[in-house]
């Protein structure tokens, strides 16, 4: 049997072959199809059970075969499976603008609201029902026939130049090496990269050291290298991958301005002024002013704090390094001597005390304290022998969800980190169904026979993918459409992530998080407090360079004319001019590789991570007022936020929860700006 056709359990990731893609989507569409059809041709009134079920049924056996695929693609990358993928990506997107336009399935889900018997369904389906009527309405179905076929060619050419888009910045990525075979030109930089450096050189049969554009790689010599040229060598490859600069064939410069177009005409067709107020219809904020507004309140509060940051770095730079024109790849490099001056630590040293196993146990630990939960290995096939499985389990000893941890940066996979489903949570005639996630980070591998050592920067991202997880596994919404992440606003998606953030900082946390690699000993006090100390530094120039991308996505989709004169390159130094203090070099091509609105989901939406930080950061403040590992207020925060999915607004959610609406004066303060508050 095809691996990609059995949905009695786990995926059977071992067994998975390019080959099997094809036939496995053919007969799923051919399945679906026939389905529709029969429902279709059915003249009974609509009802839950005999209609809405049956198209759920079939829709998630293809999205979980084909969500297997996309999976397997972004982290076990490979020309066989990337010419499956790109071969049948047309047919699901074709799928699914069919679906989104037919106007049976349309006419069938408004009887089933307008009907007495919508009354009589529980909360979450009646959600899901409102929210396919929305749906239906945002994939052209009120058109008209002919802008019905344009609406579905334009979604198909999207998807492909969103694949293209990945492609050309993974490979780019991958095609990068500086060989190094003289030491001296590596001072600065710490022994363990030092040696990855030296095994990747191995591995290729050279002599010296290889360093790369993967993180694991470049960042350390962004951060470390006291080689300034080496530093403007790594940095300009890094910043003008996938453009112009690079091989003609990856260059995603034309691909822009068409995906730009295209998501412009989409919007025209369907009645909105921009492709931005498309994509606010699914979000809390429901008008680009409102987004614009926001984000230039934020930035006047983050505005000052950033240009004495800077002035701070440049004054640091010019009297201690003798550093006089600061540029963008001395950034990192100062700033880490400046820090490690001004709180007397650094990074490496840090590193020393967050072994892998040590900080999975206490984030473990800390979740198992706030939700009543146990985490323990569980027994899957695995697509790479470094990914780890485990189970969670209620303190009955049920099991409620499963989860893979794919930690580590490889060629094959795609960078980042970034939490997806396998499996969503739904009732079913056998029982539930339990979800399961995948969390997914680009970490260093382990080395010299010593464990993976993570920063506290890769400690955070690793908390905040696995608060997206439980978002997805501890729910208790037993509808597939809004249960775990389906369902819930783009723009409340990173509070549960964003929140978990905050643990971090916290000491209560951190002794059970640490062990030194050498001595087992946990982190200092003295080192906790340092490290505390240190959280807000240069917060100033972070937030600005946030609310520099949430303002060009927000402009790009929302008054920038990729029809006119002004590039987009001219927006985003209009931009620059605005709210940021570091202004990058002419060259650098920041938006060939800004894959989270060209190539994610992200488009006009990436201001939702500092939206949703006042949301978590607001929720967090009751722990702060309560104790931070408290599990009352921990199971009001899985009951209220976590449990609930998509099945209510989030602003109710959080409400529920707060006890009232949010406010920003818990960010600014944990951002250290809380004198900017008025």
């Amino acid at each position: 049997m095809n691996p990609l056709l059995d949905f009695s359990g786990l995926p059977r990731f071992t067994e998975i072959t390019p080959q099997q893609v094809t036939p496995a989507v053919d007969d799923l569409l051919r399945e679906n199809r026939s389905l529709i059809s029969q429902l279709l041709i059915d003249s009974a009134p609509a009802t839950w059970d005999h209609f809405v079920k049956p198209l759920e049924d079939a829709n998630e056996r293809l999205s979980r075969a084909w969500g297997q695929v996309t999976h397997l693609n972004a982290v076990m990358n490979c020309p066989e499976l990337r010419e499956s993928y790109n071969a049948n990506l047309p047919k699901i997107t074709q799928f699914h603008s069919e679906l989104a336009q037919n106007q049976g399935l349309f006419e069938k889900f408004k009887a089933l609201k307008a009907g007495s018997g919508f009354a009589h369904l529980s909360r979450a389906q009646q959600k899901i029902v409102e929210n396919e009527l929305r749906d239906f309405r945002l994939g052209g179905a009120e058109l008209p026939a002919d802008k019905k076929a344009r609406f579905v060619q334009i979604q198909e050419e999207l998807s492909r130049l969103y694949a293209r888009f990945e492609e050309n910045l993974l490979d780019a990525t991958n095609d990068f090496a500086l060989y190094i075979n003289n030491r001296d030109q590596l001072a600065g930089l710490p022994e363990d990269v030092l040696q990855v450096a030296q095994e990747a050189a191995a591995k290729d049969g050279r002599p010296g050291w290889k360093l790369t554009l993967h993180a694991p790689s470049w960042m350390p010599a962004m951060q470390y290298a006291v080689n300034r040229s080496l530093r403007e060598t790594l940095y300009r490859a890094y910043v003008t991958r996938a453009s112009e600069f690079g091989k003609p064939e990856w260059d995603n410069s034309p691909l822009i301005p068409q995906i730009l177009k295209l998501r412009q005409e989409k919007a025209g067709l369907l009645g909105f002024r921009s492709y931005a107020e498309v994509s606010l219809t699914r979000k809390m904020v429901k008008s680009p002013r409102e987004v614009l507004d926001f984000l230039a309140e934020l930035g006047a509060k983050a505005k000052p704090h950033a240009e004495r940051d800077y002035h701070e770095l440049k004054e640091f730079a010019h009297n201690e390094l003798k550093i006089d024109n600061l540029q963008a790849w001395d950034i990192a490099f100062v700033s880490e001597k400046l820090r490690t001056q001004r709180y007397a630590f650094s990074d490496q040293e840090v590193k020393q005390f967050f072994p892998e196993s040590q900080v999975l146990q206490g984030m473990f630990k800390l979740v198992e304290a706030l939700y009543g939960i146990s985490i323990t290995p569980g027994q899957a096939p695995l697509w790479h022998p470094d990914v780890r499985f485990f189970d969670i389990r209620d303190l009955g000893g049920n099991l409620i969800g499963q989860f893979y941890a794919d930690l580590y940066a490889r060629p094959s996979k795609r960078g980042g980190a970034w939490m997806d489903e396998a499996i969503a949570r739904r009732s079913k005639e056998s029982g539930i169904q339990n979800p399961v996630a995948y969390l997914n980070c680009n970490f260093s591998s382990p080395v010299g026979g010593k464990p993976a050592l993570f920063t506290h920067d890769e400690v955070i991202t690793l908390f905040h993918e696995f608060g997206h997880g439980l978002h997805h596994l501890l729910t208790s919404v037993d509808e597939l459409g809004v249960s775990g992440i389906n369902g819930v606003e783009w723009d409340a998606v990173e509070l549960p992530s964003q929140f978990m953030e905050n643990f971090c900082w916290e000491w209560e946390v951190l002794k059970y998080l640490t062990r030194h690699v050498d001595n087992e000993q946990p982190l200092p006090r003295l080192l906790h407090d340092k490290i505390l100390a240190a959280k807000n530094f240069q917060s100033g120039m972070q937030t600005v360079r946030q609310l520099e991308f949430a303002l060009f996505d927000m402009h790009l989709h929302h008054d920038f004319d990729p029809h006119g004169d002004k590039t987009m390159l001219q927006l985003l130094d209009e931009i620059r001019s605005q709210v940021a203090v570091v202004i990058p070099p002419e060259y650098n091509r920041f938006p060939n590789n800004f894959s989270h609105i060209f190539a994610g989901g992200y488009a006009a939406g990436y201001y939702s991570y500092k939206w949703a930080e006042v949301l978590s950061a607001d929720a967090y403040s009751l722990f702060e007022e309560n104790g931070v590992v408290n599990r009352d207020i921990g199971r009001r925060f899985r009951e209220e936020i976590l449990s609930v999915g998509g099945s209510r607004p989030a602003l109710e959610s959080f409400v529920a929860f707060r006890g009232r609406g949010p406010q920003i004066d818990a960010l600014l303060r944990h951002n250290g700006m809380a004198g900017a508050a008025h």
